[in-house]
């Protein structure tokens, strides 16, 4: 009887964390979508709850602000980082967990050191390079930006997910005649689905989020939707029903994309390690 009572304790206050951890999570987009359906006055004062809904807030931002330049450059620029960065990041992850050779880990160290480096301390150089090559406020320049942070990612999380694949699995495949690319490609790829899955996750969220190199680098041909903070902030004040209808336009997309791969996440996430 004690323990019964002890287990149904338990569960009650397991239940009461879970509740408290998913209102802190949920709250914050409930609390930006209810100010992005209220008029400008109205979202001034964070008291007023009960309210008429209103899509003002939304149609300023596609025709006066004309947000979907920005949207489609922010797909543009994520698009080709995340599929470049899963190439190339899984042919390197591929030769740091299948070759043995000299510096191997210490290359692997280096490259997820250059994650560790703060956009500020390095904005300075990507920007005198885009101009000295002409690419500044170009969609190019930012994806070569977004690169040098999501290959090492991408590396890392791979390299865990191919050193759990059995290697007798590609030497079964070259007995047969499979050269060491098409293992990769029809052994090794697939049982790695979930993770790959997983990093583009990632990656989607890192350069669909970022601001400082988007910001710095571009000035209206390649601006991407996180730049558009900016335009809501005036003498006046701060428009927040605009911007909270631009948080929350720019949220959908990552979010379709998380709910059309989300089979995928939870076995990416629990599958392979980061190994040294």
């Amino acid at each position: 009887m004690r323990l019964k009572r002890k287990l149904f304790v338990q569960t009650v206050i397991l239940d009461i964390l879970i509740a408290i951890v998913l209102f802190l999570a949920v709250f914050p987009f409930f609390w930006t979508l209810l100010t992005s359906l209220k008029t400008r006055a109205q979202a001034l004062d964070p008291s007023v709850w009960l309210f008429t809904p209103t899509l003002e807030n939304y149609r300023a931002i596609f025709q006066k602000r004309d947000l979907m330049m920005y949207i489609k450059n922010s797909f543009i620029v994520v698009t080709f980082t995340t599929l470049i960065a899963l190439f190339l990041g899984t042919l390197t992850a591929y030769g740091l967990a299948r070759y043995r050779f000299r510096a191997r880990e210490n290359l692997a160290y280096w490259m997820i050191s250059l994650r560790m480096l703060p956009a500020m301390a390095v904005i300075i150089p990507f920007f005198l390079l885009g101009r000295f090559l002409g690419l500044l406020d170009t969609h190019l320049l930012l994806i070569l930006v977004y690169l040098s942070f999501n290959i090492p990612f991408t590396v890392w999380m791979v390299r865990g997910f191919i050193e759990d694949v059995p290697q007798e699995l590609e030497e079964a495949a070259w007995v047969d005649g499979c050269s060491r690319f098409q293992g990769l490609r029809w052994i090794v790829l697939p049982l790695i689905a979930p993770g790959l899955a997983a990093t583009a996750i990632f990656c989607v969220i890192q350069s669909w989020n970022e601001f400082v190199f988007a910001f710095f680098l571009t000035s209206f041909n390649a601006r991407t939707v996180p730049t558009t903070v900016t335009f809501f902030l005036s003498v006046l004040g701060v428009i927040w029903g605009e911007m909270a209808a631009v948080g929350i336009v720019a949220t959908l997309p990552v979010l379709i994309f998380a709910l059309l791969v989300q089979k995928y996440l939870v076995r990416g996430l629990t599958f392979g390690a980061i190994k040294s």
